[in-house]
């Protein structure tokens, strides 16, 4: 491997321009293809094969009307005044119009008055009647009342039992993720414009938001923070703009080549955030790396750029190789689980990473190949070599000794702090974002709380319940309704039940039931098991079935599918990166106690995440006011995400040890060595890592807000608590142990010589020339 990428390294160095313009042809055909191609990114979370997805999917054949996405909008009146006061109610009038004028709003009134034309032969006047009657009285006392016009109540707006607000539930006709873009912020623009002449405000609900912006000044910070650390710890504005130019690079083929596709799959946001999260980290982390252990090559041994290009790809470029490869392992592992979101996810977070991997060992060895002697100016080499083998290395050394003297100090302490902070992850609730996530100053936040108060909790996340017939093709009966209704509504925490809809047939009908608590409450999520649970007995006694789906059902689902298949997902990981860890370090210790030290920090990633949003501890610190449960999917995404960067500081920092120790330095003196060699770049890296992940922070999409959190968070504790203190504190314990492997699986195992002991036989390191040897000492 060393010796390949050795010549890799000449070869783009001295040929610059081929790999260039090949790169250059690939990034023209990427924006070509992004023009032809208008990007198209989902926000459903769609998890196949649970119950409430399948309800889902049945009415999207037996009631596609009812299959839409949901929209909600809430007028609110002037402090003071009634939103059923003339004037208010006339703009009222006018708002509501508009929305159901619009291109994609499914109008309910043209279906409700050709049921009325009908009279008493309307089944679904017949139904509607009935299930009210079954019904009764809603237990809530924040009764609202149907808007009246012209003596009929207007489908689908509700006025609040003390007239401050009005709510309106629509259907659009297809999900908000494949509607236009811009399709719900002129449904949202049309019901403003009429409603101001009334002086009513208009509040949007949660599911009322178009794609988030991916990347935003939180983000930008971010990596201006990185370019930052590049500067200090590279020395030079060329040397620091390489690693961002080939993350930039890398993220626009990655996440770009990916939006190319996005029109013939299904690209969740979050699965473009994750990819350009990840790309921008590592891309950068490679990079440095490389140019790092290029002028270290310059600087120490006084070579000449060309071959300090060339080798510094043979050595670090092959940790870089190993350690992209074990990211893409843990991102591949999702693939297991067989949740196509998921999978998605995986898929272009991994091809992300895989482009960063090749452009860090072709495109910019061919970029080093341009700038030549300005990657490490001669005006900048002397204070540079005194910089890192001044008081920098002698801080690592000191760091690296002490670990060694105190190694069981230092090995208590790196396990009880990650114990104590993964405390709260044993209240760890899951669940799905709703209004309740985000910020009380957003339009989100505020509809969710005034609908709360107005209404009852309930109505932001209402239970659908799907009433089919057993026998097929026999339509439901108004009698059959109203029993299952009753049943139904005795269960205890259901508020109201209402029939929302039935298909022309009559064979398949829906049931809005508005739970007495909100979408996360553990209450609603109590009353969707017991509805559940009820099925059966609605079989059998009314000859009819019921599927339950809805926000709460959906978050259910998610969290008990993805419960079952973590452990699959974690031992298919944990497996796979142990065989890589002892094929690349040839011992049984390494990988393991690399493994132990994840553990510690994913369990404290989930506590510190837990603290915060679900807690509210420290919420000050990120800007954020909201407290909601941990999102569904991260704990699975996290784990796979962690455990491949984790490794990645893991190979670049044992790898360092490792080399000293195999170039005859004792193990102990080669952890003091490595760690004082890699201590600098790592730390740098961990920097980088933990700057762009923390941009996402302030990302206004709570999924990507704690996505970026927990991230950050995780490669805070695993760099600086694990790696660079759990690690040499263990290896310094084990001594010569550390490096122990059975002699007769040492000899099946292929030498990938990732320290470059091959490439040193075959071609060894040229002497400085009198010239070079004058300019890098000074």
């Amino acid at each position: 491997m060393s010796v390949l990428l050795y010549r890799l390294g000449r070869f783009a160095y001295g040929k610059p321009w081929y790999v260039i313009g090949g790169w250059l042809a690939v990034l023209a055909a990427v924006v070509l293809l992004l023009v032809a191609n208008p990007v198209k990114l989902s926000n459903e979370v769609r998890i196949d094969g649970t119950p409430s997805q399948k309800v889902i999917d049945d009415l999207a054949t037996s009631l596609p009307e009812a299959s839409g996405g949901q929209g909600m909008l809430l007028f609110t009146a002037p402090e003071g005044t009634r939103i059923d006061d003339e004037k208010a109610r006339s703009a009222l009038l006018a708002a509501v119009d508009a929305v159901y004028r619009h291109d994609h709003v499914i109008d309910v009134r043209k279906a409700l008055a050709q049921e009325a034309a009908k009279g008493e032969n309307s089944p679904l006047l017949r139904a509607q009647a009935a299930v009210a009657r079954a019904a009764g009285a809603p237990s809530s006392d924040k009764v609202p009342v149907p808007l009246q016009q012209d003596g009929r109540p207007v489908p689908g707006v509700v006025v609040s039992a003390d007239g401050a607000t009005a709510l309106m539930q629509f259907q659009f006709d297809a999900q908000t993720f494949e509607l236009p873009a811009g399709t719900i912020d002129s449904v949202i623009d049309a019901a403003t414009r009429q409603a101001a002449a009334g002086g009513l405000d208009v509040l949007p609900s949660a599911a009322m938001m178009e794609i988030p912006d991916i990347v935003g000044v939180g983000e930008v910070v971010g990596v201006a923070v990185a370019a930052l650390v590049l500067l200090i710890t590279l020395g030079s504005v060329v040397a620091a703009g390489l690693p961002l130019v080939i993350a930039l690079t890398g993220v626009t083929v990655g996440v770009g080549g990916a939006f190319t596709l996005s029109t013939v799959f299904e690209i969740h946001s979050l699965a473009a955030v994750l990819a350009l999260m990840l790309g921008l980290a590592v891309g950068i982390d490679y990079a440095l790396f490389i140019v790092n252990r290029e002028r270290r090559l310059i600087l120490d041994q006084g070579m000449g750029p060309h071959e300090a290009t060339a080798r510094a790809l043979g050595t670090a470029g092959s940790a870089v190789f190993f350690a992209g490869s074990t990211v893409i392992i843990a991102l591949a592992g999702l693939l297991v689980i067989g949740i196509t979101l998921l999978s998605t996810m995986a898929l272009v977070a991994a091809g992300t990473i895989a482009i960063a991997v090749l452009l860090a060992l072709t495109l910019l060895p061919a970029l080093l190949g341009l700038v030549k002697d300005r990657v490490c100016p001669a005006h900048t080499r002397r204070r540079e070599q005194e910089r890192t083998r001044g008081a920098e290395r002698t801080r690592a050394v000191r760091w690296g000794t002490f670990l060694v003297r105190h190694r069981y100090a230092a090995l208590a302490a790196s396990i009880l702090i990650p114990a104590i902070l993964a405390v709260p992850a044993a209240g760890m609730k899951l669940g799905l974002p709703s209004g309740a996530s985000y910020n009380t100053d957003t339009g989100q936040r505020r509809s969710y709380d005034l609908v709360s108060d107005a209404y009852g909790p309930g109505y932001n996340g209402p239970l659908l319940i799907a009433v089919g017939s057993t026998t097929d093709g026999r339509a439901l009966s108004p009698e059959t309704l109203a029993a299952v209704t009753s049943d139904l509504r005795g269960v205890e925490g259901a508020t109201s039940v209402s029939l929302a809809g039935m298909s022309r047939t009559g064979t398949t009908a829906v049931l809005s039931l508005i739970p007495g608590s909100g979408p996360n409450d553990d209450a609603t999520k109590d009353l969707a098991t017991a509805l559940r649970d009820k099925s059966a007995q609605i079989r059998t006694a009314h000859g009819a079935t019921i599927g339950i789906a809805g926000f709460t059902t959906l978050a259910i689902d998610v969290s008990d599918r993805l419960a079952d298949v973590l452990p699959l997902y974690v031992a298919t990981v944990l497996g796979l990166s142990l065989v890589l860890l002892l094929l690349v370090f040839r011992s049984l210790m390494v990988p393991v106690t690399a493994t132990l030290g994840f553990l510690l920090s994913i369990a404290a990633t989930f506590g510190i995440t837990t603290a915060v949003f679900q807690w509210g501890w420290l919420q000050g610190l990120i800007g954020l006011d909201a407290t909601a449960p941990v999102v569904s999917l991260l704990p699975i995404i996290i784990t796979g995400v962690l455990y491949g960067l984790a490794m990645d500081y893991q190979m670049f920092l044992v790898t360092s040890i490792r080399e000293a120790h195999v170039h005859g330095a004792t193990a102990v003196d080669a952890t003091v060595t490595g760690f004082a060699r890699a201590a600098s770049v790592v730390l740098a890296a961990a920097t980088i890592m933990v700057s762009v992940f923390a941009g996402f922070v302030f990302n206004a999409q709570p999924m990507i807000k704690q996505a970026g959190f927990a991230l950050a968070a995780g490669i805070l504790i695993d760099a600086f608590l694990i790696r660079m203190t759990f690690i040499p504190a263990t290896m310094a314990l084990a001594g010569e142990r550390a490096w122990w492997i059975p002699a007769r699986l040492n000899r099946l195992l292929p030498d990938l010589d990732v320290e470059g002991d091959k490439l040193a036989q075959k071609v060894p390191p040229p002497r400085p020339t009198p010239a070079r040897q004058a300019q890098t000492t000074g």
